[in-house]
């Protein structure tokens, strides 16, 4: 049950009048909020029951972060009574909820919840639409839907709040889709789909051809030599059907805001674009997020298959507060691939202390069977601060700006030493130089 604003005004006004009229007796202003008592309850009576009122959803699932979905809610009123009032469906404030004003309905309210005006006849339905724009990655679930069934006189209402689930799933953003196109163009170029093909690289066997000066001579294919007039030589091109397995690193480090967003949002990002371009090459890509425990996993079981899966696996992820347990991660590298060799892309942060007691003991077991490449997101802020030059304050933020730099040098450095191959940028490339990187080995015949 809820009382309107025109109840309270009615009150208020028959006192008033009472009053006004000079009344001594208090049975008058006791008739008046009497009769306007009975008003109200008979309101409720007429009112169509709002615990009968029955729903449907549907619409959109997923949406990418900064995008705009829509679900429906149909709204059946199974009384023959005429229902006028309010639903009021309510979702999380992160899901950024609002009435789509294309509803047949007039949404009313503010806030994050939208209210719609209804006015639906006995035995008929209504559909109700709200938009949503997420303002956070995962999942965004309906609280409740409220509906608030008014009496014929607008005095009072039935209410009641009925369970209408539904999820919406918001996906990583994926803004460096944009630099996919150009690093299309160069994979094209290596795997010979491009006139600027370059030949001699790669460690798959493309075709045979006449020797020319300059050629490798351990090239040279001396069967096919002998049955030809001239010397033979192969043409390699990079292999397809490699393996690449995507790890990232969810532990306290990732939870560090760089720029606008987490650190662990930024590495999401880059880890995509390998992800769609690895699937352009041909190759199949697998994907593991770890910090003391698997936090998701994707296996692929085709060719160019697991991006969708990847990106769903990615939209729930949010980085844990624990550090990350090294040995647990090279345990879950090492055993959950049949393959002996694949490309293992290890995106975290170059923390000095976290990669000296974690990753740096572990790298012979890692680099001994598998190619490494580490990639990290640098905060440009840092590398403002080292130059800053102002005051005192500015001077005691620069040297400790510089030594982070230093640090993190001298962990890239340890890396490279052992065999790793690391990438170190901020957020805006990041993830063009894990692309080109990946090209790279490519190019190199390391994959």
């Amino acid at each position: 049950m809820a009382i309107t604003g025109r109840t309270v005004l009615a009150a208020c006004g028959g006192t008033l009048v009472v009053l006004i009229a000079g009344a001594v007796g208090m049975w008058l202003v006791g008739a008046v909020l009497f009769l306007l008592a009975a008003a109200v309850v008979a309101d409720l009576v007429l009112a169509p029951s709002a615990r009968a009122v029955t729903f449907e959803r549907g619409g959109d699932t997923s949406v990418r972060l900064g995008e705009t979905a829509s679900v429906t809610l149909v709204l059946t009123n199974p009384s023959r009574r005429r229902l006028r009032g309010r639903v009021r469906d309510a979702w999380s404030p992160s899901a950024g909820d609002r009435p789509d004003p294309s509803s047949p309905s007039r949404p009313r309210g503010g806030g994050h919840t939208p209210t719609h005006v209804v006015n639906v006849a006995g035995g008929e339905r209504a559909r109700l639409c709200t938009t949503l724009t997420p303002r956070r990655r995962g999942d965004h679930r309906a609280a409740g839907v409220t509906v608030r069934s008014l009496g014929p006189l607008g005095l009072a209402a039935r209410q009641c709040t009925h369970t209408v689930p539904w999820t919406l799933r918001a996906l990583p953003p994926f803004r460096s889709r944009r630099h996919l196109p150009g690093k299309l163009a160069r994979l094209r170029e290596l795997d010979g789909q491009h006139s600027a093909l370059v030949r001699g690289q790669g460690s798959e066997f493309d075709s045979l051809r006449e020797y020319v000066p300059g050629d490798d001579v351990r090239s040279i294919d001396w069967r096919a030599t002998a049955r030809s007039d001239s010397v033979v030589v192969r043409t390699w091109r990079p292999e397809r059907d490699r393996r690449i397995l995507l790890v990232l690193d969810t532990s306290r480090t990732s939870a560090g805001r760089v720029g606008d967003a987490p650190r662990l949002d930024h590495a999401m990002d880059a880890a995509l674009l390998l992800a769609a371009l690895a699937a352009q090459a041909g190759d199949r890509v697998d994907m593991l997020a770890y910090d003391q425990q698997v936090r998701a996993r994707v296996r692929s079981h085709g060719r160019g298959t697991t991006v969708p899966a990847i990106v769903q696996a990615m939209a729930p992820l949010e980085s844990e507060l624990v550090e990350m347990d090294a040995d647990g991660l090279t345990s879950s590298v090492l055993g959950g691939q049949r393959r002996s060799s694949q490309l293992v892309v290890l995106l975290t942060d170059l923390n000095a202390t976290a990669m000296e007691q974690g990753l740096l003991p572990r790298l012979p077991a890692l680099t001994s069977r598998h190619t490494l490449l580490v990639a990290a997101v640098g905060d440009p802020r840092v590398t403002e601060m080292s130059r800053e030059r102002g005051d005192a304050r500015s001077v005691y933020e620069a040297a400790a700006a510089e030594r982070t730099l230093a640090e993190r040098r001298r962990i890239t450095a340890e890396l490279r030493r052992h065999g790793v191959e690391v990438v170190d940028s901020d957020p805006e490339n990041i993830a063009p130089a894990l692309a080109d990187a990946y090209i790279s080995l490519k190019a190199r015949g390391r994959l």
